[in-house]
């Protein structure tokens, strides 16, 4: 019986090392993955890697308009917020790709 807790033990600690490491991995490949965010029909683009680190801001000269600041604002909001979330969709779908199979608590990652 002891002899099953040391196993198991040692089984989990594999797992968990094994884990870190594909962790760190998918880390190292969010890093490096663009992310375009867009608004307005790509008159505006936000770029961002998988890590939601904003790396650039692209914006249709047609689409200032000195007159009307507020709708180009909107727009670089709008692509900042479509980054964002398929940032966080690639992340969820990496995360989850890793701990698939690991009984572990609900929102854990």
């Amino acid at each position: 019986m002891q002899q099953d807790i040391g196993k198991l033990l040692k089984d989990a600690q594999k797992s968990m090392q094994k884990m870190q490491q594909d962790m760190a991995s998918m880390q190292q490949e969010l890093g490096k993955t663009a992310i375009e965010g867009t608004a307005g029909g790509g008159a505006v683009k936000i770029t961002c890697t998988g890590l939601s680190e904003f790396t650039a801001v692209k914006i249709d000269p047609q689409a200032v308009d000195p007159q009307d600041v507020e709708t180009l604002e909107d727009l670089v909001l709008a692509a900042i917020k479509d980054a964002s979330q398929k940032s966080q969709a690639l992340m969820q779908e990496k995360t989850g790709s890793i701990t698939k199979g690991m009984n572990l608590p609900p929102g854990l990652f």
